[in-house]
């Protein structure tokens, strides 16, 4: 599955040389130049993870990340500051940031922090899903319904994976398609339409209750 990032930077230079490192890494990512352009985004996506500046004009990165723990959201921030002093660390930290990282720095080095927190977020999240009747096994890459295997490719999984993962939650057709397959996928064919009919065929089309629903104008989502 694609990851996605929330990235929050004012400076253009920076933000691009971000930018093209995390996406070479295949990772989506959404580019917010303040911070209450990012926190308007965090509250409309869903995020895998987030990379915000300290200083920023009007609403610092600080208060960005307070602000978003306080709402409840959970996914990893790694801030970035100038400033490589122990004070701004460690009020970054106590406000829910998971890392700190300093500038200048060299790209493979933030990628290889963004890549550890993900790891960390994957392992601490329960590997089996479940909605309803269905379960998926994130390390065995199994599904089953009422205690049957259903078989799905790469891609199939991949789709079933994101659905549960966010139960009840409408995901419109570009969201799918910027997690479950890459950044140069055309928004205008119909892939993910396709998908999910072959989907709804293995997991739904036995089954009297149907837990992919279509909402009309919008996307689809999963539910019991």
């Amino acid at each position: 599955m694609i990851m996605r990032i929330l990235l929050i930077e004012d400076e253009r230079e920076i933000a691009n040389l971000i930018l093209a490192g995390l996406r070479a890494e295949r990772f989506a990512v959404d580019w917010a130049r303040t911070g209450e352009q990012g926190l308007a985004w965090a509250k409309l996506t869903v995020y895998d993870l987030g990379v915000f500046d300290v200083r920023l004009p009007l609403m610092s990165g600080i208060d960005v990340c307070r602000t978003v723990r306080e709402k409840g959201m959970q996914f990893p921030i790694v801030m970035l500051s100038v400033m490589n002093d122990a004070i701004t660390k460690v009020e970054a930290l106590n406000v829910g940031a998971d890392d700190y990282l300093a500038k200048p720095f060299f790209m493979a080095e933030l990628t290889a922090r963004v890549r550890a927190l993900l790891r960390r977020e994957r392992k601490a999240a329960s590997p089996i899903l479940a909605v309803a009747d269905m379960t998926l096994d994130v390390a065995l890459h199994t599904v089953a319904r009422a205690g049957k295997a259903i078989r799905l490719n790469r891609k199939e999984f991949a789709l079933l994976e994101y659905f549960m993962r966010n139960p009840g939650v409408t995901l419109t057709r570009a969201m799918i398609l910027e997690h479950v397959w890459d950044m140069n996928a055309d928004p205008f064919n119909n892939t993910v339409d396709v998908h999910i009919r072959f989907l709804r065929q293995k997991i739904d089309e036995w089954h009297w209750k149907k837990l992919i629903t279509t909402v009309h104008g919008y996307g689809y989502k999963i539910e019991a």
